[in-house]
C-alpha cells in the first residue's frame, strides 16, 4: 500500500485542521504572499493575546501557539530577504507539521482562534 493510500495518510488529510487554520490558507507561498502572511501574523498575535487575557486558553497554549505565529514571522522575513520559493515552502511545510503536533496537545485551540475571525 503506497503512502498516499494508507489509512494514516487519509486520516492526516481528513484531520488537516492544523492547529491554526491560517497555515492552510497558504498552500504554496511566494514573494506575492508577503501581505497575506503579514495579515495572518497580526491576526494571530492579536487573537492569541485576547484568548489568553480572557482565560480561554492556558499560558502553555498561548506560548506554544506563539511559536506558530513566530514561524510565520520568520517565513515573512525570509521572503522579504529574497529566499527562494522552494525554501519558503519547505519552511511552511515544517511549520504545518509542528502545528499538527500542537493541535494534538491542545485540542480545540484552532476552533477558538478561528472563532475570532
Amino acid at each position: 500500500m503506497s503512502k498516499s493510500h494508507s489509512p494514516n495518510h487519509e486520516k492526516d488529510l481528513l484531520g488537516r485542521h492544523v492547529m491554526i487554520s491560517s497555515l492552510e490558507r497558504f498552500a504554496n507561498i511566494s514573494s506575492s504572499s508577503i501581505v497575506a502572511i503579514q495579515e495572518e501574523v497580526e491576526f494571530l498575535l492579536d487573537t492569541l493575546e485576547v484568548l489568553r487575557a480572557t482565560n480561554e486558553i492556558s499560558n502553555d497554549a498561548f506560548l506554544e501557539a506563539g511559536s506558530i505565529q513566530g514561524g510565520l514571522t520568520l517565513i515573512l522575513n525570509l521572503l522579504s530577504q529574497g529566499i527562494s520559493e522552494e525554501e519558503a515552502n519547505s519552511q511552511l511545510l515544517r511549520l504545518k507539521e509542528r502545528a499538527k503536533s500542537l493541535n494534538d496537545s491542545f485540542p480545540g485551540l484552532d476552533g477558538k482562534i478561528e472563532g475570532r475571525r
